[in-house]
């Protein structure tokens, strides 16, 4: 008697989803059917590569690290690499960037740790820090198993300036959010490590430092040379999955066998039989397909808020004057709307065209400001290119080209406890097998945990399935 043939159900197709369909279609039987829902119209999540009077532009992420901390390639590339793009990796210029502070330009400082600083020396005319701060009061400066803000800790051993001009914009420009809000743990865990072992922040950021291998020569980030979206459309081919668009997944329902899925409009339900499903969306609609399942799940899932954020580009015309950077991060207090720019196409020297357009993208929006971004396009747009010129100090010509892109609850923000949390709503769902989460909203973001998260995810129903 033959074996029965299994089905994999993946609700969520951003790069998570996908992966996890990948990893499915790699070590399950060849025969295991892979079905992706995802509700939107298309695949992708914040992975969406654009153009721009004819340069191309991605209106999400940018790009994805290449190492992972021990060294190793990280997921994301791994993962290029087996979707056959691995030769199409092409690599930012080795060009800085820098902080906008008090109307002028400021070099990042070298050797920060996400902003934090292992050498107050080197902090230059961006912040300064009181004598005698970070002492050895003689224990470490975190508990075991304890988490806290980021800004807690930096403001309690360097004071407010570091935090606010330092930690807080590259914070921001990775997770849209406040260092007094973001959880060290979750967003930094190497300092986190070692801050469990260190007597003074410098020197748990350097301890975190030398525990990061880093592989001479080999560049920092990446990205296919055809953008972002590559990754989706080679993932989507590799899964050999059937992509359903459009028709959302309104409930899971545990069966004798596995999973049933509620679909499409109330007035015309469908339904879905499968033997295992990962669930890889964000966090609302994770938690309300999670009530159905385990209430205890659900409510860890539901506390996570997200931060939105508007991505807007320009083409400037050719030849149009930049300082030499390949962009900038503003710190919130100087109160623009403006969190960041990049000047795609001195960063991106693939991109660059000696007759083409001068390409610069912009990040408006922190966490807690959503009211601000209540605007139409035309009106961010203009409020974006006006700061950009004042942000730099010069005034710059209309554009001949541009867009907006809304990422509405787009961020994460992981509070303190954020890995307590997610550790208690898997270990809930270890009593409904077959069931797995995966995606941003509990492993990080940032493509290589994204990806890690999803083939984790994979990993653990394929047992269920063997079993």
């Amino acid at each position: 008697m033959g074996t029965v043939r299994k089905r994999v159900a993946v609700i969520g197709g951003g790069i998570a989803g996908l992966a996890a369909a990948v990893r499915v279609r790699d070590r399950a039987p060849a025969d295991t059917e892979i079905i992706v829902y995802e509700m939107s119209g298309r695949l992708g999540g914040k992975l969406r590569t654009g153009e721009i009077a004819g340069t191309q532009v991605e209106r999400g992420a940018e790009s994805m690290l290449m190492s992972a901390p021990d060294g190793t390639e990280s997921a994301a590339v791994r993962f290029a690499r087996r979707l056959g793009l691995g030769d199409s990796l092409v690599h930012p210029a080795p060009v800085p960037a820098a902080l906008a502070i008090g109307g002028k330009l400021e070099k990042v400082p070298a050797g920060t740790l996400i902003g934090v600083p292992g050498d107050l020396s080197a902090l230059g005319p961006v912040a300064t820090v009181a004598a005698g701060a970070d002492r050895d009061e003689g224990h470490p400066l975190l508990a075991a198993g304890a988490d806290i803000s980021v800004g807690d800790l930096v403001r309690s051993r360097f004071g407010d300036e570091v935090a606010d001009r330092l930690v807080d914009p590259m914070l921001g420009g990775v997770y849209a959010g406040r260092a007094d809000r973001l959880s060290l743990a979750t967003t930094m865990p190497a300092l986190a490590r070692t801050a469990r072992v260190e007597h003074t922040l410098a020197g748990a950021v350097r301890a975190a430092q030398a525990a990061s291998v880093r592989v001479p020569g080999r560049p920092v980030f990446a990205a296919p040379a055809g953008g972002m979206s590559s990754l989706i459309g080679a993932a989507a081919t590799a899964s050999g999955a059937r992509i359903s668009l459009g028709l959302p997944v309104r409930e899971l329902i545990r069966t004798a066998h596995g999973w049933r899925l509620l679909l499409g409009p109330v007035p015309a339900p469908q339904t879905d039989d499968v033997d295992a499903v990962v669930l890889a969306v964000p966090a609302a609609p994770a938690a309300r397909l999670l009530a159905g399942v385990d209430l205890s799940a659900a409510a860890e899932v539901e506390t996570l808020s997200y931060a939105s954020v508007v991505l807007a580009s320009f083409a400037l015309p050719t030849g149009t004057a930049l300082p030499g950077l390949s962009g900038f991060l503003v710190p919130p207090s100087e109160g623009t709307l403006v969190k960041a720019a990049t000047f795609v196409t001195r960063k991106w020297t693939n991109l660059d065209r000696a007759d083409g357009p001068v390409v610069v993208r912009v990040s408006l929006g922190r966490d807690g400001e959503e009211q601000r971004l209540q605007y139409d396009d035309a009106v961010l747009a203009a409020t974006a290119h006006a700061e950009l010129g004042r942000l730099i100090g010069a005034e710059l010509p209309p554009p001949a080209a541009m867009w907006v892109q809304r990422w509405g609850g787009g961020l994460p923000q992981y509070t303190p406890g954020h890995l307590d949390r997610v550790a208690l709503a898997r270990a809930a769902l270890h009593d409904h097998p077959g069931l797995a989460l995966a995606g941003a909203a509990f492993d990080g973001v940032g493509v290589p945990a994204c990806v890690a998260s999803g083939e984790a995810a994979a990993d653990d129903i394929l047992k269920h399935l063997e079993d």
